[in-house]
């Protein structure tokens, strides 16, 4: 089968600062990601033993990983990459939801997974499948709906799509498509795409910056107390440890506001019980309000 030409590195944004990095065979994404972030902590985990030796590892500061991905657990800290990188991970797996399962448990909150796919619906594929002939032997080939379900199973939310485009060549390549076309498949969603390439976040990115600005522990905490007001259990102490917590950590009004919004389930309750017992404090009318403003922006 054609190779994919590796551009998930233009799946990185700008403003990304990432400090731990999972890259998974893709080897040729070495180099590129240690000249854009020189003080990251880099893993490779691959199946090829000359790279434990490859002086090049050593001069790039890569800390190499020798295992089959597909058939081998990867024995790293839950939640430990801000990135884990990797082109056509999913393709050559028996169990392709048990994998990604795994690599975003290595994932933190505010982390990112990105990686590609092969288009089963690229007109080059539907070819082949046409005169009976499969273009790989253990490959598992995905259309985009299929993978982007396979993501949000595997807790990834935030995801998004770029594309790489494979149009026919040749006359008789060209009437196949017109014929292709015909029969219902859409451009460029279906026969022109070849490679989808995929960034997948674990939160969405209002709460990624949220969850970015306090340690697990905080969080922990803040959340503890907004589940005690939300139902009901020593609702005054808790709510004077919400605000005391609020101030202490200098929260921002919004940012309170989305992590009410994803942590606590009953926000009616929530914001009954806090209003009962939260008289005199003036950043409460502000959080009414924004509270609205978010069950009208996330509904």
């Amino acid at each position: 089968m054609h190779e994919i030409t590796p551009y998930l590195t233009n799946m990185i944004d700008p403003e990304d600062d990432f400090k731990t990095i999972l890259v998974i065979e893709s080897n040729s994404y070495l180099l590129t990601l240690r000249e854009r972030f020189p003080t990251a902590r880099i893993f490779f985990v691959t199946s090829d033993e000359d790279f434990l030796n490859d002086p090049a590892m050593h001069e790039l500061g890569i800390e190499v990983k020798i295992l089959v991905y597909q058939e081998e657990p990867m024995k790293f800290p839950k939640e430990f990459f801000d990135l884990v990188i990797s082109d056509l991970t999913l393709e050559n797996v028996g169990n392709p939801q048990d994998i990604a399962l795994g690599i975003s448990s290595f994932i933190k909150d505010t982390g990112f997974f990105i990686t590609s796919f092969r288009n089963i619906r690229h007109w080059r594929i539907l070819k082949d499948l046409m005169v009976g002939k499969y273009p790989g032997i253990v490959s598992r080939l995905y259309a985009r709906p299929g993978f982007e379900k396979i993501l949000y199973a595997t807790f990834f939310k935030d995801i998004r799509f770029a594309l790489i485009k494979n149009l026919p060549q040749k006359e008789s390549d060209k009437e196949l498509f017109d014929r292709l076309l015909e029969c219902g498949f859409e451009v460029p969603a279906d026969l022109e795409v070849e490679f989808w390439l995929v960034r997948a976040g674990k939160s969405m990115p209002e709460f990624a910056l949220l969850k970015s600005m306090y340690t697990f522990e905080e969080r922990q905490l803040f959340s503890f107390i907004l589940h005690r007001i939300e139902y009901d259990i020593e609702t005054e102490k808790n709510v004077e440890l919400f605000w005391k917590f609020f101030r202490e950590h200098q929260m921002y009004i919004d940012y309170a506001t989305l992590f009410i919004h994803e942590a606590v389930i009953h926000r009616v309750r929530f914001y009954d019980n806090l209003q009962k017992f939260s008289q005199g404090m003036s950043e409460l009318q502000k959080l009414i309000e924004s509270a609205n403003d978010a069950e009208e922006r996330f509904e």
